[in-house]
């Protein structure tokens, strides 16, 4: 309870009080400090836990894989899986699954491949971390194959499953192979999820059919703010950038709060029009929702002001922004190169 509460303090306390610690209570502390991303005191517990010879079992090795990935220290993974390997753990599926999931995450792709081969059972869980991460390290066409595969061994997907794929998709402009998804998942009874839905909207947007991801978009009951925001993308990454303004505004009459994301990607729809009075609307809107400082959003203001010639405003929003990226200063430059201020924009540079 208190390593789920993240009361780490008192959790500590309580085990040292404990006569017989047994695996059951290290493990407990161990996933909560996982639990709440403090993976280095998961480590250090684990490494106490060895001291008192008290053996891992099969709860202990997924936590002790996600610490180690998620520290990027891959040598830790490699002990851990020696560990398992002389338990005689490794080949149960949540073990084996998480311990290839490390692998891929510290991008040792030829140990995750080999040790994906050698499990002799895959649950959904390992195929949709097989799938997800070969996306995540630019491999669609890899994640594309599993996914086949994963079908011919008579595997049933799963939403995670599907977005993976479309991500693929979307990736590789598959248009042709996504359509192919958005029947099976009609067949396949999602055609209610709304994260899925989202999915379709967004590889549709990315593989320049509007038409779709807008019907996709009207049939979706119960959309939530990723909805509004894949679909405003989908318009300002196909050029259609009125219609997404038009889509903001009826995202706001139906009270959708505006997120970082909706509000950078209005604003380069605004950049794009040249709408100056509507950017500086939207700019309001940003700062009344507390996103003016997230560097997308900050960086999308400049390119705007720039763009629609308030080269002053341009300035100001990039002097009060306290982190600058390469867009952020392209996005200046670019503002004084498009008012023909040459011996600015060079400065700048």
């Amino acid at each position: 309870m208190y390593s789920k509460l993240d009361h780490l303090t008192s959790a500590q306390r309580v085990l040292s009080l404990t006569t017989t610690r047994i695996v059951v209570t290290w493990t407990s502390l161990i996933s909560g400090c996982v639990r709440n991303s403090r993976f280095v005191c998961a480590l250090l517990h684990f490494s106490n836990m060895r001291r008192e010879c008290v053996p891992p079992n099969d709860f202990t090795f997924p936590c002790v894989f996600k610490a180690s990935s998620s520290l990027q220290i891959p040598v830790t993974g490699k002990q851990v899986h020696a560990l398992a390997l002389k338990g005689g753990m490794i080949s149960d599926v949540y073990v084996g699954g998480n311990a290839f999931d490390m692998y891929s995450k510290t991008s040792l792709l030829v140990d995750a491949r080999k040790m994906f081969d050698e499990m002799p059972h895959r649950n959904l869980a390992t195929w949709n971390a097989y799938i997800s991460n070969a996306v995540l390290d630019g491999r669609s066409l890899d994640a594309i194959g599993a996914f086949k595969e994963f079908l011919c061994v008579n595997g049933e997907p799963n939403l995670i499953t599907f977005c993976a794929f479309l991500n693929a998709c979307s990736n590789t402009s598959s248009l042709e192979l996504g359509r192919q998804l958005h029947g099976f998942v009609i067949r396949g009874g999602y055609r209610d999820d709304v994260s899925v839905l989202n999915g379709l909207v967004d590889f549709y947007g990315k593989c320049g059919d509007i038409v779709s991801a807008e019907m996709v978009f009207s049939r979706i009951g119960w959309m939530n703010v990723v909805s509004w925001c894949s679909m405003l993308a989908a318009l300002v990454q196909n050029h259609e950038e009125e219609r997404a303004c038009m889509v903001f505004m009826r995202a706001r009459e139906e009270g959708v709060e505006p997120t970082d994301f909706m509000i950078s990607s209005v604003i380069s729809a605004c950049a794009e029009l040249g709408g100056l009075e509507l950017g500086r609307t939207v700019h309001a809107l940003a700062v009344k929702a507390c996103v003016e400082e997230n560097i997308f959003v900050g960086s999308a203001l400049v390119d705007m002001y720039g763009k629609c010639g308030s080269i002053d405003n341009a300035e100001q929003v990039f002097g009060e922004k306290p982190q600058r990226n390469l867009v952020t200063w392209n996005a200046l430059i670019g503002g004084y190169a498009h008012q023909g201020d040459a011996d600015m924009a060079l400065h700048m540079f």
